[in-house]
């Protein structure tokens, strides 16, 4: 699908730099078909080092080169990069922006013509290839757009598309804050398991490995939470005693608003950017 298509990454950040590695270690794409611009030199230095792609500082050198316009650069950032870049975007590209809070329409008013657009949310944890991504499809996508987009994804982690491009303030609530949360909740259970004696070395090792394996279990037997956690919970056991707290606590509900209050900041910060 990828192959002998440029790909064009106009921002060189630690997102992009997730997304090139992705798709090289994976063989998705080869350092012949990729070329990065950054306005910084030595950025440009080290990824032309590291990967054996192609720099530039000049990000219509990008735009004229690629069949796949990636843009990754910060959204104060991005009325700029697009004022540059509108003349020589058209329909034979395939433009995905990852700006958070960006929207496709905001994108869409600096060019007259019909742009293949997708937008995407990825997170954090591109940079240890296990992305929770989502993507959704402007008004003149075509199928294989979201497909390429999926496959792009795919390679720093897991990727989905969503109907509506208004689903990804949810998205952005959930999965894009969500490292954030987990992050969280792993140092808590470390800092119980330090109360009862660990040490915090072990103690954040075996919190974090419980995540990590409880998250790939779920995802590879595609079973419900509820049921594995039953697999877990023994009649009068120490399971059940712990998950009475948590329920005391409210554990649920703050997480639950928790994802809701996200959302809702990245609804504003959208109806900001549409201004």
């Amino acid at each position: 699908m990828l192959q002998n298509k440029t790909i064009g990454f106009i921002g060189a950040g630690n997102m992009a730099e997730a997304l090139l590695g992705g798709l090289l270690n994976t063989g998705v794409s080869d350092p012949a078909h990729v070329i990065c611009s950054d306005v910084r030199e030595e950025r440009r230095q080290e990824l032309a080092q590291r990967y054996k792609v192609q720099t530039t500082g000049d990000n219509l050198e990008v735009v004229r080169k690629a069949d796949i316009v990636i843009l990754a650069v910060k959204p104060q950032n991005m009325e700029t990069v697009l004022q540059e870049t509108a003349g020589l975007l058209d329909p034979s590209k395939l433009v995905i922006s990852i700006a958070a809070g960006v929207p496709l329409a905001s994108i869409a008013a600096f060019s007259k013509k019909p742009l293949r657009l997708v937008r995407a949310m990825p997170n954090v944890c591109a940079m240890v290839k296990s992305a929770a991504t989502a993507v959704a499809a402007g008004p003149h996508a075509r199928t294989e757009d979201l497909q390429i987009a999926e496959a792009i994804f795919n390679a720093v982690g897991r990727c989905i598309a969503v109907p509506a491009e208004h689903l990804l303030d949810a998205v952005t609530g959930l999965s894009g804050s969500g490292p954030a949360y987990v992050f969280v909740m792993l140092e808590a259970l470390a800092d119980g398991g330090v109360k009862m004696g660990l040490g915090r070395k072990e103690a954040q090792l075996l919190a974090a490995q419980t995540l990590l394996g409880a998250a790939q279990m779920q995802l590879e037997t595609g079973t419900s939470p509820g049921q594995l956690k039953e697999m877990v919970t023994s009649p009068g056991g120490t399971t059940i005693a712990g998950l009475h707290v948590m329920e005391e606590a409210g554990l649920r509900g703050t997480l639950i608003s928790t994802v809701q209050a996200a959302t809702q900041r990245a609804k504003e910060l959208g109806a900001a950017v549409k201004k």
